[in-house]
């Protein structure tokens, strides 16, 4: 079981729930103001650290995937793609590869336990500790595995808040010949979204987790308004 390395962060995240767009300075007072302790020990397995992990969340064309290779590029985090291991796993030859592709051919998804224990998985075998687990959880059912499998909750939620006119617009000029990338069906994927994904985003809102971010502009502006968090996430990492 994983626990949180830094007994600092759920106080300072309970300022966030209060806020939602902090300055830079701000965002360094309220991490440098805090204590922070040294892990005790038996909290880390084989004298590593326990893990910092972000949930990335956010509408299709909400810009999430690309802030997370900006965010992994420029301050050290891995980034991991819930859809990437899926498709992984299912061209190995494991018995988890062969359900996937089943699963798949079938229009259906996987079971929440596969995809929490890849996820595991990953962050088991990555030399780095710094994580931002991109579009998962989709579903509280999603949540629910993860904080069970993994026995942790995420250190905190970045949330890319963008209106729907835009994040259409962006789906349709991806260009990226996705047979569902037509008005309608994003349009369909967006009802989904709204109903089993921002549950999950409510939930981490009201635990003080969620940081939500304008996600409206060009890629560097976003990448602006992202920026401070992660930079004054240094202090505590």
């Amino acid at each position: 079981m994983w626990r949180r390395r830094f007994t600092s962060l759920p106080l300072f995240f309970s300022h966030l729930q209060q806020v939602r767009r902090v300055d830079e300075l701000k965002i360094c007072q309220a991490f440098c103001t805090e204590t922070v302790k040294p892990p005790v020990e038996g909290e880390s397995n084989s004298g590593r650290h326990s893990p910092f992990v972000a949930f990335v969340l956010g509408g299709p064309g909400s810009g999430k995937g690309t802030q997370c290779l900006k965010i992994a590029e420029t301050f050290g985090f891995d980034h991991i793609g819930a859809g990437d291991l899926l498709r992984k796993e299912m061209h190995s030859d494991s018995e988890n590869g062969a359900m996937i592709q089943k699963l798949m051919k079938e229009g259906s998804i996987a079971p929440s336990e596969v995809t929490v224990k890849l996820i595991k998985k990953a962050i088991e075998s990555a030399e780095n500790r710094k994580f931002l687990i991109d579009g998962f959880p989709r579903s509280e059912e999603n949540r629910v595995a993860y904080e069970r499998i993994i026995g942790a909750e995420p250190n905190f939620v970045l949330f890319f808040d963008c209106p729907e006119e835009v994040m259409v617009k962006r789906v349709l000029n991806r260009n990226e010949g996705r047979v569902d990338d037509n008005e309608h069906t994003v349009k369909e994927r967006l009802k989904v979204y709204k109903a089993i994904t921002l549950p999950v985003a409510n939930h981490y809102a009201k635990k003080g987790k969620l940081y939500k971010v304008d996600g409206t502009g060009t890629q560097e502006e976003i990448f602006e308004r992202v920026r401070p968090i992660f930079a004054s996430l240094r202090v505590l990492l």
